[in-house]
């Protein structure tokens, strides 16, 4: 009797054992500063929920908005140390975490949207590389926007932005050392500082986009815009490989799916509610001013050449030019 329970009991246990374990949740807490409520928040959650329906509630996505994990710069450490495992960044992160992402900084290198995707599509697999030996990958690319010059007084000339105190981000000491060595004056300040910033007059002038311009009612201080864009502002929503190896291969498939969808969202809606943005500030109180002489080319075009191997990589560099150029020939240029 004892012999046939044993086998008994051997047999439950051998039975068990084929049984699939129930996949333990995983907990995505990711950080950003995009403001609670904004289009990039919202799309945010929407793919939170796309994942926890995805993965049947396997894959949970915390998000943090509002910049209440700190700067950028204080995001990346936390996940160094696993206190976030995601965060979506602007160029301002992706530019900490390698300087290639600076490529798609460069004042006025890019004319349209067409050109930057382009250019984006053929740089993706090399920046997806160059982050994933940082124990890094990238989810999707953000978008926010296309940058402008807001100012407290007219802008028309290189010259009139150099008369100005003009905002730019904190903790990049290059950069502010580059504005510097190029006759602007560089203000560097975290953006949570911007309003009252310009409201005692440290900045006169904001690189900024018109949907940020709105929604921070930073065009009240700044009501005059240079209707000449300067540089996209690119994002990306960056995991740690420690909390993507955490996922199921097929969770992670659908995760990816619903990552795309909210690319193209942003894709799609950014743009259109720039103009919008646009729209309703010169219904208010905002002035459009256009540039007085194309001499804005000729130096942005002597300004990019000086980033290259300083701020980009030279090999991105090239390559961002080759293909920018090539769609050029295939499609004209123009915003």
């Amino acid at each position: 009797m004892k012999s046939v329970r044993i086998l008994a009991i051997t047999a439950v246990l051998a039975l068990v054992a084929t049984w699939p374990l129930a996949a333990a949740t995983v907990v995505i807490k990711l950080g950003t500063v995009v403001p609670d409520g904004s289009v990039w928040h919202k799309i945010l959650r929407q793919l939170g929920a796309d994942w926890r329906k995805e993965t049947e509630g396997r894959v949970t996505l915390r998000i943090y908005a509002g910049g209440t994990q700190g700067t950028e710069a204080a995001m990346i450490k936390r996940m160094n140390f696993n206190q976030l495992q995601a965060a979506s960044f602007s160029i301002i992160g992706l530019a900490e975490i390698d300087d290639a992402f600076n490529v798609f900084a460069i004042p006025m290198f890019y004319d349209s949207y067409g050109e930057l995707n382009h250019v984006m599509e053929k740089l993706t697999p090399v920046l997806d590389a160059r982050i994933q030996t940082r124990g890094l990958r990238r989810l999707n690319w953000g978008h926010g926007g296309w940058v402008y010059v807001f100012s407290k007084g007219p802008v028309r000339t290189i010259d009139d932005v150099k008369k100005l105190k003009l905002f730019t981000s904190a903790g990049d000491d290059r950069a502010v050392q580059w504005y510097k060595d190029n006759g602007f004056r560089p203000v560097p300040l975290a953006v949570s500082d911007m309003m009252t910033s310009l409201q005692t007059c440290m900045v006169e002038a904001i690189p900024v986009t018109p949907l940020s311009a709105l929604a921070f009612q930073w065009y009240q201080q700044t009501p005059n815009m240079l209707n000449l864009g300067l540089a996209p502002l690119v994002g990306a929503t960056l995991i740690t490989e420690r909390a993507w190896g955490r996922i199921d291969p097929a969770d992670q498939v659908k995760m990816l799916a619903a990552t795309a969808k909210a690319e193209q969202q942003l894709l799609v809606e950014i743009p259109r509610q720039d103009e919008e943005a646009l729209a309703q500030m010169k219904a208010r109180s905002l002035k459009v001013n256009e540039p007085a002489d194309d001499s804005w080319r000729t130096t942005a075009a002597e300004f990019a050449r000086s980033w290259r191997g300083t701020f980009v990589p030279a090999d991105v560099y090239d390559q961002a030019v080759r293909e920018r150029d090539a769609y050029r020939a295939a499609h004209g240029s123009g915003r």
